[in-house]
């Protein structure tokens, strides 16, 4: 499986972005899927998670109200809708997939994008 995540970009405190992230060469419909995002010289951390049927959403608690995780396994993408952004969310974003396992563990992953970049400026 491919991952390819798009839509990060520089925004101001309060802010919205959207990103994307389209898989290929593989069953997209499924496999659960993950956000993760990596702040510098911090470790990857989990962001949100949905599972391959939709049924089942994560958060973590730093973004849960303002963080959104869908999916069309129609169009095999998944996406992190971002609102009311803050700097502390500013990291390299990465979407992953996996087969099962613990959500919030980067381990449990197989799968993973090369990572889009968010700025969010004060």
């Amino acid at each position: 499986v491919q991952l390819v995540e798009s839509g990060g970009g520089l925004v101001q405190s309060g802010g919205s972005l959207r990103l994307s992230c389209e898989a290929s060469g593989g069953s997209f419909s499924k496999n659960n899927m993950g956000w993760f995002r990596q702040a510098p010289g911090k470790e990857r951390e989990f962001v949100a998670g949905v599972t391959w049927d939709a049924v089942n959403i994560y958060y973590a608690d730093s973004v849960k109200g303002r963080f959104t995780i869908s999916r069309d396994n129609g169009k095999n993408t998944a996406y992190l809708q971002m609102n009311s952004l803050k700097p502390e969310d500013t990291a390299v974003y990465y979407c992953a997939a996996q087969n099962s396992g613990n959500f919030y563990s980067p381990s449990s992953y197989n799968y993973w994008g090369q990572g889009t970049q968010v700025t969010v400026s004060s």
